[in-house]
């Protein structure tokens, strides 16, 4: 049972295995198993593949069963198809197309098992890039808010260098006066005279504006810095909201160019496995000598093509034949009179109905 259904993979035809030996079908049914297996690998690779698109396994096993059965029939349609011939070289030379596809299934096959199998080294590319693509997203996000926030930070500093200039002229003021009272500057005389009097009235009007000045500033730094922290905010919501994009880099296409970063040599024995297994049957029918059935179907073609050409000939013959007979029918009728004389009535009448029509209808006109 096992037999027959790996023989119907092959694509052979049956009726005629059965009646050749146990070799040739055990042969075939080998062809077959590696044609079915090969759609396993395939249904395989494709549910994977198709899970990291969809991120569900009922759409990637679906899916994946039905890639698994295009493969399938594309190995069986390929391995069936091929016809031993008494040259090597035009055997090649019929196979070659089909072991291009073979080439491209084995490709469209052995990627998304690379990616499997080599996953963990792909989520350590993927996660470095991911890593890089959140401070590249962060330092563009920052060139919006920047200067903004140096403008209001350069604001905050001359503020409080306001403050502290005048703050400076209010402390000479004040040494000034005192310097005044004690004797030690200006008048250089002890005591709080009209000098005294009039530098310190100067000093308390600057303080009272310094003081103003503070609070003025205070202000203005307060609203500052608010927005300020208004601007990181903001920063940092744009931030949290760009970073599930990042998060999720790890479609299809980014496992890819992942897989292509990490060595070559891994991935091209993988491939150099799946495609010995994709051309296995195509190589096998190749080097294998023309056995019972290659000849018995041969038998069974050329026996067709025989049959055809024959009834293809016969039917020249009678198309030939019958026209020879009509004409030589027509001839011996064209002799007879009675004919010529029936003709040449009906010709007569034709012409007057067309005369008498033709005076009818230029009467109406006229």
């Amino acid at each position: 049972m096992l037999q027959r259904f790996f023989i119907f993979c092959s694509g052979a035809d049956t009726a005629i295995l059965d009646e050749c030996s146990p070799g040739e079908r055990t042969k075939y049914a080998g062809i077959g198993a590696t044609v079915f297996f090969t759609a396993v690998m395939a249904t395989i690779a494709a549910a994977y593949a198709l899970y990291t698109v969809f991120d569900s396994y009922y759409s990637a096993i679906f899916f994946g069963i039905i890639w698994g059965f295009l493969i399938f029939n594309l190995d069986r349609f390929i391995v069936s198809t091929i016809k031993k011939r008494n040259n090597f070289f035009d055997e090649l030379i019929q196979a070659s197309p089909r072991i291009a596809l073979a080439i491209i299934i084995a490709i469209v096959i052995s990627k998304p098992l690379e990616m499997k199998i080599f996953e963990k080294e792909i989520n350590q590319v993927l996660l470095t890039q991911k890593n890089e693509m959140t401070l590249a997203n962060k330092d563009q996000l920052a060139l919006q808010y920047t200067p903004s926030v140096n403008a209001l930070e350069a604001e905050i500093a001359g503020l409080k260098k306001e403050i502290t200039e005048k703050e400076a002229e209010v402390n000479a003021l004040y040494n000034t006066y005192i310097a005044e009272a004690e004797g030690t500057a200006g008048t250089q005389k002890l005591g709080k005279g009209p000098v005294y009097k009039e530098k310190r009235e100067k000093h308390d009007t600057e303080l009272a504006t310094l003081t103003e000045l503070k609070k003025t500033n205070a202000e203005k730094i307060a609203a500052a810095e608010a927005q300020i922290a208004t601007l990181a905010t903001e920063y940092q919501t744009k931030v949290a909201d760009t970073q599930p994009v990042i998060d999720g880099f790890d479609g299809l296409m980014a496992r890819v160019n992942a897989l292509n970063k990490l060595p070559l040599l891994p991935s091209l024995f993988i491939f150099l496995l799946f495609l010995a297994i994709e051309t296995s049957p195509i190589l096998a029918k190749l080097l294998s000598p023309k056995g019972a059935y290659d000849l018995k179907l041969e038998e069974q073609e050329s026996a067709l093509k025989s049959w055809v050409t024959q009834q293809k000939a016969q039917r020249d013959v009678l198309v030939t034949t019958d026209r020879d007979i009509n004409n030589r029918v027509y001839a011996d009728i064209a002799e007879e009179q009675e004919l010529y004389d029936y003709k040449r009535k009906k010709a007569r009448e034709l012409m007057q109905m067309q005369a008498d029509a033709f005076y009818k209808k230029q009467k109406s006109v006229l």
